[in-house]
């Protein structure tokens, strides 16, 4: 790993945080560890991670709604689940909440290096497109600025509308701003979890076309899974979706179902 990278590790199991401390140290990073979850939101409050690993079974909190927790302090870092009693539920639960990988005990070293340096590097990429993407914008607007002739301002100038360029994808009542990671419907701003946003991504590309839980899954999160396992994993992320937009969710406005097909999306 080119760059020192901070990882923080969560287990209640003192040999398992020692020795995945040393493989991931061989490799040039930075590693704190927490026996529990109580102190490991301590360490997430204190500080920045660039990648955590959580244990599933802790004493004074589980890791899947330890990692809920984590999502709402650090929606963009990458999260992998440790466990030794791999469930179907828990896993599906772990990639709901925007699990990034989930590992089984015992940890295989080479595994570990590979997934951490593959997470790390679909994570520097995006993120440096945007400092770029950012960067431009700046100059740009300088320069035009310094090309425009001066003229004096009005005692009360309107605000100046949002830009509507590669960063946003608008659809009615629906902007998405694909850099902060937010979503202004009407006159609410909302923060979704990763995984749910890339969701919703899809659905408004394609609104208001009908999306297939194949598509859905895939174009979201990557995977390509059969017509049963995208359609669990699809149904997960339209409930995470409607609790954010939706004011009665036994009658949704905005996320449909279209029967034995998929969802789309109403803006």
């Amino acid at each position: 790993m080119s760059q020192v990278s901070s990882i923080l590790i969560v287990d209640d199991e003192p040999n398992l945080r020692k020795s995945l401390s040393m493989i991931l140290q061989r490799e040039g990073c930075q590693v704190t560890t927490a026996g529990n979850a109580a102190e490991a939101l301590r360490y997430l409050e204190a500080g920045e991670f660039q990648l955590a690993f959580l244990d599933i079974k802790m004493p004074d909190m589980d890791g899947i709604t330890l990692l809920a927790e984590v999502r709402s302090k650090s929606p963009d870092m990458p999260v992998f689940i440790l466990t030794a009693h791999a469930t179907l539920e828990t896993a599906m639960q772990a990639v709901r909440l925007g699990a990034n990988d989930y590992l089984l005990k015992p940890i295989d070293p080479d595994i570990i290096v590979k997934r951490v340096r593959d997470a790390l590097q679909d994570q520097r990429v995006p993120r440096r497109r945007r400092e770029i993407t950012s960067q431009l914008h700046e100059l740009l607007n300088e320069l035009h600025q310094m090309e425009s002739p001066a003229a004096q301002p009005p005692e009360n100038p309107a605000p100046a509308a949002a830009p509507r360029d590669a960063r946003y994808l608008q659809r009615g009542t629906f902007t998405l701003d694909l850099h902060t990671r937010t979503l202004q419907l009407a006159d609410r701003t909302i923060q979704l979890p990763p995984s749910t946003f890339n969701f919703l991504v899809s659905l408004l590309r394609h609104s208001p076309e009908p999306v297939t839980y194949e598509v859905l899954v895939q174009e979201a999160q990557g995977y390509d899974l059969s017509r049963a396992e995208a359609r669990e994993l699809a149904r997960g992320q339209a409930h995470e979706l409607r609790k954010a937009l939706e004011s009665d969710l036994r009658n949704p406005r905005y996320v449909i179902t279209v029967r034995d097909v998929g969802y789309r999306l109403v803006t």
